[in-house]
């Protein structure tokens, strides 16, 4: 069987309301990078499904996850060792939120809870000058909209990573380990329909918390430019590969 170029690390299951409207999250990414299901390798590790060895000639997209990378839960823990080896091979990375948070805690940053709380709805992320270069994100503005839910952060960076985004809740929104490993504290693959919905899901916490989710509900705005970080993430993998079957073909 051919083997697929494209592997999703699924983190977790989405809550079941969110499942029953939209998909689960692998589901989220192929509408976001406009592939099909059948296209992509899905690892479920938080089930306990074993990852393929890595590979320079494959990529992966680590999700988000309703877990803790602080936690250290033993599924967790090898992925981070599985995202070490990838990168000494050079295999192209791709993480989101949770997956974010672990591949900066797998390359010896650190993950803790934020100390301002949660970060929720559609927030404003802002460039560095660092990002000014960068192949997947030279279609951005200055700033831009992006979803958000999170309430751990990158509190230390690993040696050698470049932060390229921020915004005003948390510093490390956009960080690149390398010419093929970055990562993203937003949710790229959310459209404003699933933001939306995770809102009012976790409406109770959010109030309780102090504040008006009604208010983020309604400030949740489109983010085209975040989704096209992903879809170019994943076209420039096509492409190398493309390069590397006709090297090897001369």
């Amino acid at each position: 069987m051919e083997q697929k170029s494209l592997i999703i690390i699924q983190m977790g299951d989405a809550p079941k309301p969110l499942r029953d409207a939209h998909g689960d999250i692998p589901h989220w990414f192929c509408r976001a990078i406009g592939c099909d299901p059948e296209e992509v390798e899905v690892v479920r590790v938080f089930e306990g499904e074993t990852l393929p060895a890595p590979d320079a000639r494959r990529a992966a997209i680590i999700t988000g996850s309703w877990a803790m990378v602080s936690d250290r839960l033993p599924w967790s823990e090898k992925t981070a060792e599985w995202i070490r080896e990838a990168i000494a091979v050079g295999m192209s990375l791709f993480g989101v939120c949770y997956g974010h948070q672990l591949m900066s805690w797998a390359l010896g940053g650190n993950v803790e809870y934020h100390p301002q709380g949660r970060e929720a709805g559609t927030k404003t992320v802002y460039l560095h000058v660092a990002a000014a270069n960068d192949p997947l994100l030279s279609h951005l503005t200055e700033s831009f909209p992006a979803h958000l839910t999170h309430r751990q952060t990158v509190t230390r960076l690993p040696i050698g990573a470049t932060v390229l985004a921020s915004s005003a809740h948390d510093n490390h929104q956009i960080v690149r380990y390398g010419p093929r490993a970055i990562s993203v504290q937003f949710h790229p693959e959310m459209t404003p329909e699933i933001a939306t919905d995770l809102l009012r899901l976790n409406r109770a916490h959010i109030e309780k918390e102090g504040t008006d989710a009604d208010s983020l509900v309604a400030s949740v705005l489109p983010a085209p430019g975040a989704a096209e970080i992903l879809r170019r993430f994943v076209q420039e993998v096509t492409e190398r590969n493309k390069t590397l079957l006709s090297d090897a073909a001369q």
